[in-house]
């Protein structure tokens, strides 16, 4: 494994991390894909989560030396607490997580957030879920709307960020949002966020103009998820006729590494041969001819160009 130092924070981490999803049959995401709003409601556990093939997985992150784990809702944060107690940590790991129902969109203006005994308390039922003594990254996305709708709002997050440090209860947190450049740039301009948690990609690739140099200014390290664009990758590989789907993930991979900013890559997957292959390619992030063939073959398409425009306007609105 290779590490890299995690921005201002001291430690260093995996340059590849584990995503905490669990995967259906179809390949879509566990727990949302079965029932969103019970999958962004505190306390529901959906049946299943952490069992065999999980630790397998788990061993295997282990194995290749992995120390940076990324979990969602709560299902993925109860079995990563309880996986871990289970197989008891080789060596000391980071867990990165968000307060369930606060972010995004799952929360008008994202009020909850501002609000400290809210979010305090919320970090406390987290760690409950994580056997834990404190979060070490907390992802607190908000949305633009939040910033429109209360003009004290920024203050609010960073009095609150202060806090939570100050009482133990979290290490580091991450400036995440879904509403792009604009509001990525305020919070990395507040001080107050150690790394970005950004959706970064060939074609989801409105963060390297502004929002990855604002955030190397500062020296915050960015984790870097979504570099297969939620499996959008592979129909495109589809309509451009591309089979060796395996050479074409490693060259997305290879992509998003070649940015010198990126800390860490978050990798979903629901077996342990699919981690170790994309770990093998850490050895050399050089982009082979034919891998970089395999992109312009998909920046051909028209699945390619449509997915690009769309996340233009979205993140630069």
């Amino acid at each position: 494994m290779k590490y890299v130092k995690l921005g201002n924070t001291g430690i260093e981490i995996s340059k590849l991390s584990l995503g905490g999803h669990e995967y259906l049959p179809n390949k879509l995401s566990r727990g949302f894909n079965e029932d969103f709003e019970k999958a962004i409601t505190p306390g529901y556990i959906f049946p299943g989560f952490g069992g065999p093939q999980r630790v397998k997985l788990v061993k295997k992150a282990f194995d290749l030396g992995i120390n940076y784990f990324d979990v969602t809702h709560d299902s993925e944060k109860e079995a990563i607490g309880r996986n871990l107690k289970e197989l008891g940590c080789p060596y000391e790991v980071y867990i990165q997580t968000r307060p369930e129902g606060f972010c995004y969109t799952y929360d008008e203006y994202n009020a909850k957030m501002a609000n400290y005994d809210l979010l305090k308390a919320e970090a406390e039922r987290i760690l409950k879920l994580l056997q834990r003594d404190a979060i070490d990254f907390y992802n607190l996305a908000f949305m633009h709307s939040a910033l429109e709708h209360d003009p004290e709002y920024l203050d609010k997050i960073v009095y609150n960020i202060k806090r939570l440090k100050k009482e133990g209860l979290v290490r580091w947190v991450c400036a995440d949002t879904f509403s792009g450049e604009e509001t990525y740039l305020a919070q990395i301009e507040t001080g107050a966020f150690d790394v970005i948690y950004i959706n970064f990609n060939f074609a989801d690739c409105g963060g390297e103009k502004k929002v990855l140099p604002a955030a190397a200014a500062r020296n915050m390290g960015v984790i870097n998820r979504e570099q297969y664009m939620k499996g959008a990758l592979f129909k495109m590989a589809d309509e451009a006729g591309i089979s060796d789907k395996n050479t074409l993930a490693h060259a997305a991979m290879k992509w998003c590494y070649g940015h010198k900013e990126v800390s860490t890559i978050i990798f979903g997957t629901n077996t342990a041969e699919h981690l170790e292959d994309a770990a093998s390619i850490l050895d050399d992030l050089a982009m082979t001819d034919e891998e970089a063939r395999l992109i312009e073959e998909i920046r051909k398409t028209k699945l390619f160009k449509e997915y690009y425009d769309k996340k233009q306007i979205e993140f630069f609105g």
